[in-house]
């Protein structure tokens, strides 16, 4: 018997199925070690030596596959066929060797492109060894993205108070979010002006053209810049005569686009069905790994981080024959299309994602697969089979018109196309033939010379619009196009610059936060090349000249880290001034914004002489006065100098007064975030602004409101106490007798009634013994006994759903539905955090721990 080793739990009992009783499949569930997070896992004194630590759940995956190892008689390393693949199978093989488990066992390692029966015993049947130079790459990649960020955060912390991290790719896909704000910024809008007209043609069917050229000059697009210019040639044209210079009829052919690659799989979801990067590779995964059809899990596409746009030669065959199944052989092409990336540093021998079975269409498949998922498989299919059918073939019209009034004169176009064969475009419409000539844009039947009578002319305004800020697709596009990263790190590196607060999402485009500016502006200013797209491109280029054996990566380890180290050692000496001064100028739209009412934005608006500065404290940076202590002006970053203009000063907004008090309630910003406060001094009421409230949206309404708060709701009918509502540092409350329960929302404090709030208290003493104390958890699912004895349930608890069993609780993965959880799973959460927490032995349940020898149970006690 062979032991195989693959990635996912998932696919190791597809596989296991595939290749029958004399392999036994096991799952490494991902990476097995990595470097711990501290200074020194990574040595460039010492040649660039490593540490490795394995966590918890990977040494009892390690341990299992060990002791299935030593029973075997050899290894089969089948991990992804990706870098980070490699390297998996090598980190396995690593322990495995230091386990002295392999003794003299064959190893050998196979990928699968394909979850599918074929695909696996092809695989099988084809092993080669680990490739080395891979290996070397995903070591010099991670040896590097250590260095940069060991490196480099603790100088950010230094100097950038409230900055979490600089990375290596990180930190350039930032800058490319922060570069578009700064464009958007700088933009200056201009108006110009677009005049067609209203057309037709002496068998008085009507059509529209443009204004090309006026008095013999072409017309670009920004040269009609005035009302006075516009209403001129408008008059002109109004009294001119239209005739049909030229009509040319040009076909042209519409080729169809390779299969996705990553990147571009990443863009259509974000594009067409509103997917995020992680989403997009989530529902990719599952679709790869397999679903249920028929009694049998198989895969339905191919390895999803990829960025060659090849398919294999039998993909080819079978798509070509479902196009002449599907679409008929007039859009089956003599030949078959092959494709070459345009993308830096593809790896070509990589296969596109496809279909496992262009078989399997998507109407066929929907049955099985969630919304989602059939979503994803549908674009893929399409976009796959598409690629192999004949071109659109499109025939595109073009009038050119004269308009002449007296000796002036003016050029006017008119455009048309027809599809007169669909082609690919079959794929994604199921439009045939017949029915493409009625697409619309077509032009009525003009003759060359003939005389044209004006119904109307049209002038319109516009104003240029600034580039667009970067969506996660067009980020992606562009950092492929650089050569910036990889495609299995896009998305893990826009979640970072998410989770780090560096960017938000406002409506799918990236916004850079105030907390990310300052990190790029930072790095633009004293770490300028290690934030350039060609270096880190180029760089990108050694990490793939190192996995095609053609350069050494500790010689380019060496090369970077000579530079870089003599440089962080340098900016280390830095002062703290001279760091705010360089950012003061890089940032000084951000920290100094324009005043409405003219002023210098660089002179404190509340004392008048002092100069407004960046300001570090101990949560991030502010703009302060610089005659602090005696001026107290303090300014978020980013935040307007004077709030909407109404007159408050030290950029307070006066929102107006209590109806009660007769006191100023004014909307503060202060270092912990924006503020309501009625009155002043130590007797003022304050208030923060609740999760969810923007303080451009607090009105005088709402202050009153919030600084209302706690209110009382009613009396309990059985204590006769008080019952209030409240917002408390971890949100909204009800409180009744010293316990205190959750509520949803902001809103539900100002609405909540008596009998709610009876019914929310009752519900939360439930959970506690006499109302106070620690949570007796609500059990969700039952599992079953675990094999050493005692229940085994999955509970909500304060913190999430977790699975219990005796004293191991054991947090359920981010985003795992429990009622989901299968008795596999929670074994296998159980051992890791009993390995974790118990120094490798499991912590046995009351009735297990019961049968213990006295001598055993004493000597537990006193290890206690």
């Amino acid at each position: 018997m062979d032991v195989v080793v693959v990635e996912s739990p998932a696919k190791a009992k597809t596989i296991n199925k595939y290749l029958g009783s004399n392999y036994k499949v096991l799952a490494s569930f991902g990476h097995v070690r990595d470097l711990p997070a501290k200074d020194g896992s990574v040595r460039p004194d010492d040649d660039f030596s490593m540490s490795w630590e394995v966590d918890g759940p990977s040494s009892k995956r390690l341990a299992d596959i060990a002791k299935a190892v030593k029973d075997a008689d050899g290894l089969i390393l089948a991990t992804d066929p990706d870098r980070e693949g490699e390297a998996i199978s090598w980190h396995v093989l690593e322990v495995l060797r230091q386990k002295k488990a392999l003794k003299d066992k064959p190893v050998s390692r196979v990928v699968f492109n394909a979850i599918t029966k074929k695909s696996v015993l092809d695989a099988m049947a084809n092993p080669r060894e680990i490739d080395a130079p891979l290996v070397e790459a995903y070591l010099a990649r991670r040896a590097l993205d250590y260095l940069v960020g060991f490196t480099l955060s603790p100088v950010l912390w230094r100097k950038l108070p409230g900055a979490r991290s600089a990375g290596r790719v990180q930190s350039v896909a930032l800058r490319l979010v922060c570069d578009r704000e700064g464009e958007i910024e700088r933009f200056i809008r201009e108006d110009y002006w677009q005049i067609a007209a209203l057309l037709a043609t002496p068998r008085a069917d009507e059509f529209d053209a443009r204004l090309t050229a006026f008095e013999g000059k072409k017309l670009q697009k920004l040269d009609i810049n005035s009302a006075e210019q516009a209403a001129d040639i408008k008059t002109m044209l109004d009294g001119a005569t239209f005739k049909a210079a030229s009509v040319e009829a040009k076909p042209t052919k519409r080729n169809p686009g390779p299969p996705f690659t990553t990147s571009t799989l990443q863009q259509a979801a974000s594009s067409q069905l509103g997917f995020s990067a992680s989403r997009t590779m989530q529902v990719a995964q599952r679709l790869y790994e397999g679903i249920e059809i028929g009694g049998e899990t198989t895969g339905l596409i191919t390895y999803m981080r990829t960025d060659g746009v090849q398919m294999a030669p039998e993909a080819i065959d079978a798509a070509r024959s479902s196009i002449g199944e599907e679409f008929g052989d007039k859009y089956l092409p003599e030949k078959p299309r092959y494709y070459s990336s345009k993308a830096k540093n593809a790896q070509e021998a990589h296969e596109a994602v496809r279909p496992t079975d262009f078989r399997r269409t998507p109407a066929q498949v929907r049955k099985y697969l969630d919304a989602d998922q059939a979503r994803l498989y549908e674009i893929i299919w399409k976009r796959a089979i598409a690629s192999q059918m004949n071109p659109a073939e499109i025939e595109r019209t073009t009038v050119e018109i004269e308009a002449v009034n007296g000796s002036r004169t003016a050029a006017l176009r008119a455009v048309g196309s027809v599809v007169r064969f669909d082609g690919f475009l079959a794929a994604y419409t199921e439009q045939k033939e017949e029915d493409a000539e009625d697409e619309d844009g077509r032009l009525p039947e003009i003759k060359a010379g003939e005389t044209l009578s004006r119904k109307s002319v049209t002038v319109t305004q516009h104003t240029t619009e600034p580039p667009p800020r970067y969506s996660e697709a067009s980020l992606i596009k562009k950092m492929e196009e650089l050569g910036i990263g990889r495609p299995s790190t896009y998305a893990a590196t826009l979640k970072t610059l998410e989770d780090r607060d560096y960017v938000t999402i406002d409506r799918r485009r990236l916004v850079p936060q105030a907390k990310g500016r300052l990190v790029t502006a930072f790095l633009e200013s004293f770490f300028e090349r290690y934030v350039e797209y060609d270096f880190t491109a180029a760089l990108e280029e050694k990490l793939d000249e190192i996995s095609d054996g053609k350069l050494s990566w500790k010689d380019v380890l060496r090369d970077f880290w000579k530079d870089f180290s003599g440089h962080v050692d340098e900016i280390k000496e830095l002062r703290v001034t001279e760091v705010l001064d360089a950012l003061n100028e890089e940032l000084a739209p951000l920290v100094f914004p324009e005043r409405e009412d003219g002023s210098n934005p660089r002179i404190c608006p509340k004392c008048g002489s002092g100069n407004l500065s960046l300001k570090l404290g101990k949560f991030g940076a502010f703009v302060g006065c610089s005659n602090y202590p005696e001026c107290g002006y303090t300014r978020q970053l980013g935040e307007a100098a004077d709030g909407d203009g109404s007159g408050g000063e030290n950029g307070d907004r006066v929102l107006g007064k209590d109806p009660y008090t007769s006191e100023e309630i004014v909307l503060k910003s202060g270092r912990f975030g924006p503020y309501v406060q009625r009155g002043e001094g130590k007797e003022a009421k304050r208030s923060s602004l609740p999760k969810g409230w923007a303080p451009d949206q607090v009105d005088h309404e709402k202050a009153i409101a919030l600084l209302s708060l706690p209110r009382d709701v009613g009396q309990h009918p059985e204590t006769g106490k008080m019952i209030s509502a409240g917002l408390g540092r971890y949100g909204p409350f009800v409180l009744h007798d010293g316990t205190y329960a959750n509520l949803e929302s902001i809103e539900d404090v100002f609405s909540i009634g008596l009998n709610r709030a009876v019914t929310v208290i009752a519900e939360k003493k439930s959970k506690f013994a006499n109302g106070k104390g620690r949570a007796a958890a609500v059990a969700l699912k039952e599992l079953g006994e675990h094999p050493d004895g005692g229940p085994m349930t999955v509970r909500d608890g304060r913190y999430g759903p977790y699975v219990n069993w005796g004293k191991v609780n054991a947090t359920l993965p981010k985003g795992k539905e429990p009622a989901s959880i299968t008795v596999e799973e929670a074994l296998e959460l159980i051992a890791a955090k009993a390995g974790k927490s118990g120094g490798g032995k499991k912590a046995a349940p009351k009735k297990a721990a019961a049968k213990k020898k006295p001598a055993a149970k004493k000597a537990a006690k006193k290890k206690e």
